[in-house]
């Protein structure tokens, strides 16, 4: 079903940490402190969809195809659905230009399929971005991850990550994936938001651009 159209207004808090000491209040002429956190306000259409496993999710989006630029597509889904299965929908409707893919780890398989997309010319270039943990407990997959990326003109960097996202472009329409799954599967409940939408794809883009790698 479709719901109305919803508006997300931006809150800014009113009192930042350093206020809260007397002796430290920002005074009228201090030059602002970079984010920690940010977010953007839009407003589109939203769409509800339930799926178990990933060929209903894959199915289920074929029935939104092809998709409008402004809405998203929410979803609720568990068994084999992770966090690449909404890079295989993107893909069904269009080749990528440009990807950036966020996840706290993944498995070897899930590097396979990448370096199958990037050997195909489904994606020219990919930026990749991993949990801090990445490079000790999932050695083989970074081994396997980071001079492939690197092959194709992207970059893995590795920082304090926990989201899940992708975002990017191709000659169709600019999205962002929304996703409490990482790239490996596992049988979790998991949600997950596809907008079509260049703005969003700017934030994300605009943001991980700036990540500066704990690997040298």
């Amino acid at each position: 079903m479709t719901e109305e159209p919803m508006i997300f207004e931006q809150w800014t808090p009113t009192t930042t940490p350093e206020a809260l000491n007397d002796d430290k209040i920002p005074k009228p002429d201090d030059k602002p402190k970079p984010k920690r956190s940010t977010n953007i306000k839009r407003r589109h259409q939203n769409t509800y969809r339930r799926a178990f496993s990933e060929m209903r999710l894959l199915d289920l989006c074929m029935d939104e195809f092809p998709f409008q630029d402004g809405d998203s597509y929410h979803f609720i889904t568990g068994g084999d659905v992770d966090g690449l299965s909404y890079l295989k929908i993107i893909l069904r409707q269009q080749d990528l230009d440009y990807c950036l893919m966020s996840t706290w780890c993944m498995a070897s398989e899930d590097v396979y399929q990448i370096e199958d997309y990037l050997k195909a010319g489904k994606i020219k270039k990919m930026d990749v971005y991993v949990g801090e943990i990445f490079p000790g407990t999932y050695r083989l997959e970074y081994a396997l991850l980071k001079p492939m990326i690197e092959s194709y003109g992207g970059r893995v960097a590795v920082f304090k990550n926990h989201s899940k996202i992708f975002a990017g472009y191709g000659d169709k329409f600019h999205f962002g994936v929304e996703t409490s799954a990482n790239v490996n599967t596992n049988p979790r409940v998991e949600n997950g938001c596809i907008t079509i939408d260049k703005k969003l794809y700017e934030f994300y883009r605009e943001y991980f651009d700036g990540i500066v790698s704990f690997d040298k």
